[in-house]
């Protein structure tokens, strides 16, 4: 794969990875409730996340609240809100200046070098996105594991577990990832040889007089 088209490939991975996160971030199935355990039919399915909590009647009709109050969450909730904000703003900075580093763009297109640099910039921030992703969903998947699986008189069945934001959520951290780290094997270096050596090839067109 050339250079320009690893380029592209992981500009669109990184891209695509910050669509899931946001998505991940506002959608409030980060924990739903469990039908573990014996099988008993309720009429209303509960889901939270990091913003509401809604409530899906069996008839279709769904009901949501945001959380009343930011300090009175849980210190996972909390966490995982500022680190999933960091990732979108990270990711947001890193689609703005990997479009300025890519080789398929106009911009800076007379120093090679500066706009590989620019391009790897652009995929630390896609990586250090997807890390801050990663972090926030694994976060809070870890406490709903540690209360589903504690000693507790609620039954099993009227339980939290896993929802289907956190799965979106570990699948926009991989994407963000890979995209930044297809966008960091710009190298410079590389660049910089090549243009030495297409110098170096040129002849001169100065002349010597006697």
């Amino acid at each position: 794969m050339g250079g320009g088209a690893r380029e592209l490939a992981g500009y669109l991975a990184g891209l695509g990875g910050w669509v899931a996160a946001l998505a991940a971030a506002v959608l409030p199935q980060w924990r739903q409730s469990s039908y573990a355990g014996d099988a008993i039919i309720t009429a209303v399915g509960l889901h939270e996340g990091l913003w509401m909590s809604c409530a899906a009647q069996s008839t279709g009709q769904v009901q949501c609240r945001l959380h009343d109050s930011l300090l009175s969450l849980d210190v996972h909730i909390q966490t995982s809100r500022a680190l999933m904000v960091i990732s979108l703003l990270l990711g947001f900075f890193g689609i703005i200046v990997s479009v300025v580093g890519m080789k398929c763009t106009k911009v800076g297109e007379e120093d090679p070098i500066t706009k590989s640099r620019i391009a790897v910039a652009g995929g630390i921030l896609f990586v250090l996105s997807g890390l801050c992703t990663l972090a926030a969903v694994s976060l809070y998947a870890t406490q709903v594991t540690y209360e589903f699986f504690r000693e507790s008189t609620v039954p099993i069945n009227a339980r939290y577990e896993f929802g289907s934001a956190l799965f979106v959520g570990w699948g926009a951290a991989s994407l963000t990832v890979l995209g930044g780290s297809l966008l960091c094997c710009s190298c410079p270096a590389k660049e910089r040889r090549g243009q030495q050596y297409y110098r170096q090839s040129q002849p001169s067109t100065t002349r010597e007089y006697v």
